[in-house]
């Protein structure tokens, strides 16, 4: 009756973490993350060695191979931002993390360095997947599929 009372549901926005070009997750040549073991998402074939907070939120997971970062947002959704395929092989190597765990952060802070030099020595594909690990926002809605995307910039997804 009172409908002026009822509170709209917040929309959510996430910036691209990265730079280069948005490809959905299905996609990405690695199983886990193509068909969502992990949760939906989207993903990044990336060209800058810049990983950025793609919202406002809250350091919860640094991996210890420093080549993936969880957060969780303001909105209280939980995302995890995996950087290249089989880069966990590297231990660490050519990864600088510039958070700690329990930092907050703003979006488009800078999370994590990679060398690419070393990448690409390696012969490491950098597909970055972002995940939503949880997910009370509603429905996923991709923005910029196949699209160049600048890292903290661009939106990229939105949650209905």
């Amino acid at each position: 009756m009172f409908s002026f009372k009822k509170k709209k549901p917040k929309t959510t926005i996430l910036l691209s973490p990265v730079t280069g070009k948005c490809i959905s997750l299905e996609e990405v040549p690695d199983e886990v993350f193509s068909t969502k073991m992990m949760g939906d998402g989207i993903a990044f074939d990336l060209t800058d060695s810049k990983v950025v907070a793609p919202a406002d939120g809250q350091v919860t997971f640094i991996a210890e191979t420093k080549h993936a970062i969880g957060l969780t947002l303001s909105s209280g959704m939980e995302i995890l931002i995996h950087v290249g395929l089989d880069t966990v092989t590297l231990a660490g190597k050519g990864f600088n993390v510039l958070v700690e765990n329990g930092q907050k952060v703003t979006a488009g802070a800078a999370l994590l360095e990679i060398d690419l030099a070393l990448m690409a020595e390696h012969h490491l594909q950098l597909t970055t997947p972002l995940i939503v690990m949880s997910n009370d926002a509603g429905t996923l809605i991709p923005m910029a599929l196949n699209e160049m995307v600048v890292g903290g910039e661009t939106a990229v997804l939105t949650f209905k």
